[in-house]
Formats: structure tokens, C-alpha cells, sequence
């Protein structure tokens, strides 16, 4: 039995080299194609968690931390993030930023995905948010790295009441697979109204 829960700031802060983990492991495969590296991942996370309104949801199984979802204000988040939404005349300060979403592969189909965003909702709206919004990495359809058969998230985001907000997009950079330097990956953007 998985339980998904609110970590505090302290078991949270704890946790950072799991985190780190699962995010290198998870964002490895496609369509993040991420090459992890344990020193980005800490500045990342510590960065991520200066805001005092930071959520981080964890999926343990017994004490073992198989699973994290994040968030914060959009406001207290990278400006890469930010920056699109000032520019189309949006007010950052006004959505709930999620950022990753991460479980080992043995745990998922066990709706630890939807308690993620539930938990992160829910935050949200005790936070006094009425908007969440979170960012998706875009990659050609025709990308040499795409497994035969994958299936985006789309249709999962789409059932929990999200939806692209279209033309508002981001680049955020990191280090594919194999490759020596990092490059900006194109993102958008997916809202919901809670």
C-alpha cells in the first residue's frame, strides 16, 4: 500500500537526494530525455523550495520515498515560467505553479498520479489559488528517441479537467541523453480552473 501524503518542509528538505533520484530516473525516459546530474538536481530542488508556499506530495511505500509531485507560486517559481504569462498580460502572482511529477515505474496504474494532483489542488485552494497551470516538454512526433507505441499524458491531464492554453509557451534548458551541453526545450502549457 502506497501513501500519498503532504511532506513537511523539514521531511522534505530530507528527502532532497531521493527526490533527486526519482527525478533522474523518471525524467530520463522520453519525452524528457534528461541526463541527470545529482548537483544540478540539488541547486534545482533548493531553489524550488525558497518559496514559502511550497508543496512537495510524497509517495512512500513503507518509509521509502517512491514518488514526489512539487509546487509553489507561479510567481515564486523560475522566471522562465513566469515571464509568458506577464507577456500575454497575465498576472502570475494569480496561479498555482506544479512542477514535476515523478514515480517509479513499479508503482504506477495505482492512482498515485491522481492523488499527486489532488493533494496539489488541494494545496492550491488552501493557499487561496483559483488557478493551476504546469508546464509539458513538446517533442516532434517523428523524434528518433520515441518508443513505438508511447502514449503522451495528454488524455490523463485531459481527464483531470486540464487543458493547454494555447500560443503561451516557455523553453527551460537541460542536458539530453548522451549530449555534453544543454540545450532550451520548447514547453507548454496546461491550466484548469479548481
Amino acid at each position: 500500500m502506497v501513501a500519498v501524503r503532504r511532506l513537511s518542509r523539514q521531511e522534505a528538505q530530507a528527502a532532497f537526494d531521493d527526490l533527486a533520484r526519482l527525478r533522474i530516473e523518471v525524467f530520463r525516459d522520453f519525452p524528457y530525455l534528461y541526463e541527470g546530474d545529482l548537483g544540478y538536481e540539488r541547486r534545482y530542488l533548493a531553489a524550488c523550495m525558497q518559496s514559502p508556499g511550497a508543496v512537495v506530495v510524497g509517495a512512500l511505500d513503507g518509509g521509502r520515498l517512491v514518488g514526489a509531485a512539487t509546487a509553489s507560486p507561479l510567481s515564486d517559481h523560475f522566471e522562465q515560467f513566469a515571464a509568458p504569462f506577464s507577456a500575454r498580460g497575465l498576472d502570475p502572482a494569480e496561479f498555482f505553479y506544479f512542477g514535476e511529477s515523478v514515480l517509479e515505474k513499479a508503482y504506477r496504474g495505482r492512482g498515485v498520479g491522481v492523488r499527486f494532483f489532488e493533494e496539489r489542488e488541494k494545496a492550491a485552494r488552501e493557499a487561496g489559488f483559483s488557478r493551476c497551470v504546469f508546464c509539458a516538454v513538446v517533442r516532434p512526433k517523428d523524434h528518433p528517441a520515441r518508443p513505438r507505441g508511447y502514449q503522451p499524458l495528454d488524455g490523463f491531464w485531459t481527464k483531470r479537467g486540464y487543458a493547454r492554453i494555447e500560443g503561451l509557451s516557455t523553453g527551460f534548458p537541460w542536458r539530453d541523453v548522451g549530449e555534453r551541453e544543454e540545450t532550451v526545450k520548447p514547453m507548454e502549457f496546461w491550466t484548469r480552473r479548481l
